[in-house]
């Protein structure tokens, strides 16, 4: 196990640029399962999370190459008795990206197994969403109790209309896969439309796919019988573009957060904006001065300012806690409403022990009372819940008087390629220590 040890209390400064996006990744990597042609995809990030899945597919007969940046994959020669193994379902709940393998193995292969995914430790995240797709779309689960895996089948997958119970991203893209070669129409209806989703539509109809209402929550799939290869390059990662700007709020003093495909950030600068932080453009990058002090907002009728999760266009979850801390050294007080998963706001406690001023109202709330920057933060040992609370966590300390330890940073580096040394970089003071 690793930990970060931070000295707090240094200025940031200088050009940071964004890796690729994570999420997209994870579906786009699955997405050349659905041919037996050459895929090749760029700006790949080097994380855990991205890494694994990697390892994954060769591990099922997937070819791969990698020059720089660039990845190609080749699916024409799967193992598929791999798929039964007791070794591909340990791996695959190690790792909740291994989900997305699901609807293109299903299309193309006509099976697939499923166990309990892995991934944060954030509340309950179901797969219904998933399952309830491919039923609609004509599989068939059978469950092996003694191996607590199911096993899906289907001769070949056929085309419907379906109103999914949530807009879920990895449900949605699970389900988009599997149609692409189902036979006759899909509609999906209260479809995810996060730029991933799009990313991943642009890139299959590149490949062969026919669909349409990209970008919308509703999306219409007419089926194919096979998809070729094609070439597609990640998206930046709007959450590490987001943790740059509340790290240069906290601790910077004037950071260039470079191509950050400005149009597919929705209304995360809004965001910080909302809790005063100034942010500046200048073509695809964002501009980011010192912030001496920041002023929340109220609404407009004077009532405290709330800041909320929700599905795309609306607020990702993923940045709260980085929105959080920001907040602790704001003038004025917000209430945090995360509302898609209970356990994501429990990592506050850590920030309370370091002298923030919040009050957790429940697991989904938690009202933060500025400091102004009046009150420092203090130094202190904690431990990485998950991704995002990590990197809030490392934000926190590089503003805190004194010398943080942070372990489990096996979490952070799941989403976060080479932090520390793109931190240390801008100025700061981040060791890992084995």
């Amino acid at each position: 196990m690793a930990s970060f040890k931070i000295e707090g209390g240094h200025l940031l400064s200088g050009t940071i640029t964004p890796q690729g996006a994570k999420n997209e990744a994870l579906q786009v990597i699955c997405a050349t399962l659905l041919t037996n042609e050459e895929v090749t995809i760029e700006n790949i990030p080097d994380i855990r999370d991205v890494n694994n899945l990697i390892q994954l597919l060769q591990d099922i007969g997937v070819k791969v190459r990698k020059e720089e940046r660039v990845y190609s994959f080749r699916a024409d020669d799967l193992n598929l008795s791999y798929l039964q193994s007791d070794e591909f379902v340990h791996k695959c709940a190690q790792l909740r990206g291994s989900v997305l393998m699901i609807g293109p193995l299903l299309a193309r292969m006509g099976k697939a197994v499923v166990t309990k995914p892995g991934g944060d430790k954030i509340g309950r995240r179901r797969l219904d969403t998933h399952f309830l797709g491919f039923k609609y779309l004509g599989a068939k689960f059978h469950h092996l109790k003694d191996r607590d895996v199911y096993e899906i089948d289907a001769k070949r997958l056929q085309g419907t209309y379906m109103l999914l119970d949530e807009a879920s991203v990895t449900g949605t893209a699970n389900i988009i896969m599997a149609a692409t070669m189902a036979e006759g129409t899909t509609t999906i209806y209260n479809a995810a439309c996060e730029p991933y989703i799009q990313q991943l539509c642009h890139m299959l109809n590149r490949m062969g796919a026919n669909i349409s209402g990209i970008g919308s929550n509703l999306l219409t799939i007419v089926g194919t019988r096979q998809l070729h290869g094609t070439h597609h390059r990640l998206l930046p990662d709007m959450i590490e573009v987001g943790s740059f700007i509340g790290m240069a709020a906290m601790v910077g003093d004037g950071i260039r957060i470079k191509d950050v495909s400005l149009k597919d950030l929705g209304i995360i600068p809004d965001a910080f904006r909302r809790l005063g932080v100034k942010i500046e453009t200048d073509g695809d990058d964002l501009l980011i001065p010192r912030q001496k002090h920041y002023v929340v907002d109220s609404f407009i009728d004077g009532t405290i300012m709330t800041l909320a999760d929700a599905p795309w266009p609306g607020l990702t979850p993923d940045l709260l806690s980085v929105l959080i801390v920001v907040a602790t050294q704001a003038r004025g007080s917000v209430l945090f409403h995360q509302k898609m998963f209970e356990s994501r706001l429990f990592f506050v406690d850590k920030l309370i022990d370091m002298g923030a001023q919040i009050i957790l109202c429940d697991p989904h709330r938690a009202v933060v009372v500025g400091h102004d920057r009046k009150l420092t933060l203090r130094a202190q040992r904690m431990s990485s819940p998950d991704i995002r609370a990590g990197i809030a966590l490392l934000i926190a300390a590089m503003s805190a008087n004194g010398t943080s330890t942070i372990s489990n940073i096996e979490q952070i580096d799941r989403g976060y390629e080479n932090i520390e040394a793109r931190l240390n970089a801008l100025g700061a003071h981040v060791e890992r220590v084995k």
